[in-house]
């Protein structure tokens, strides 16, 4: 055997042990969701469920108004995926595409807010929220991202970078403003990145813990995240219940990355190769 087809052999048991390893804790998650608590602390382990039912995600559901979370999150996430695709690729096509003066001072300037901890501006943050009537709102979990966020727009810039300036020249030639050469040429050419930003922010407004805890006090307002820890604290030794809602709240990232898993490679890649 050639030492380069060995090699092959042993990168691809290695990524398959590493595989294993990291899905494991998902396997038991969503095998525990089909057990008894009994079953679950039984010793020695028991792999698999005697039988399969749904009883634990009834019960789960019947403790707590979680369809009402979950619409709360999906109203969320929509915004924000709106919000943080439109502005990204609003501003990052600035960046890439026009020339102003101080272009690359103000862009390093937008890259320096990310070294910023999410942690100092967040007692500021909720003071002014506060002030302006927007507490036990949406308003500061989604307005946010209509501004853009740093990492986004650098992500969206990068891409835009790879994209021949001579499609603009032949634009600006043809009679088109900026504006038309960047929703008819820029955008349409873009769907990767877009989607990779969507997807970005889907999962970390479907996870977020903190922001909601902050902002939303009222019952009918609260988030599937903030609803799953609370629902913790008050059941801590049903272990099955848990994992039955955690299991159901996986799922929807999970469906959204592996619906968008092509888009989402493609523009991690060309905005890492490209700029």
């Amino acid at each position: 055997m050639k030492k380069k087809n060995r090699g092959k052999i042993v990168s691809y048991i290695l990524l398959f042990g590493i595989s294993i390893l990291m899905l494991f804790p998902f396997f038991w998650m969503v095998r525990s969701s089909f057990m008894t608590n009994r079953e679950i602390m039984t010793t020695p382990i028991q792999w698999l469920p005697s039988h399969y039912n749904l009883d634990n995600f009834r019960d789960a559901f019947a403790r707590a108004p979680f369809s009402r979370y979950f619409v709360n999150s999906a109203v969320i996430v929509l915004i924000n995926m709106a919000g943080s695709i439109l502005s990204s690729s609003f501003i990052a096509f600035g960046f890439s595409r026009l020339r102003f003066a101080g272009k690359n001072l103000w862009f390093a300037l937008l890259l320096s807010t990310m070294m910023i901890p999410q942690t100092v501006l967040m007692i500021p943050q909720f003071l002014i929220w506060q002030a302006v009537g927007a507490y036990n709102t949406f308003v500061p979990l989604t307005l946010p991202c209509f501004f853009g966020s740093a990492f986004n727009v650098f992500l969206v810039r990068q891409f835009y970078s790879g994209i021949p300036k001579e499609y603009d020249e032949a634009a600006l030639v043809d009679g088109a403003n900026y504006f038309v050469i960047y929703l008819r040429i820029i955008v349409p050419m873009a769907k990767p990145v877009l989607c990779t930003v969507g997807v970005f922010t889907f999962m970390n407004t479907w996870n977020d813990f903190m922001g909601p805890l902050l902002y939303l006090d009222k019952e009918n307002l609260k988030t599937v995240s903030l609803a799953l820890q609370n629902f913790m604290g008050q059941h801590v030794s049903e272990w099955n219940l848990m994992m039955a809602l955690s299991s159901v709240i996986t799922l929807p990232m999970i469906a959204v990355y592996f619906m968008a898993q092509r888009y989402f490679i493609e523009g991690i890649t060309f905005s890492g190769l490209k700029g």
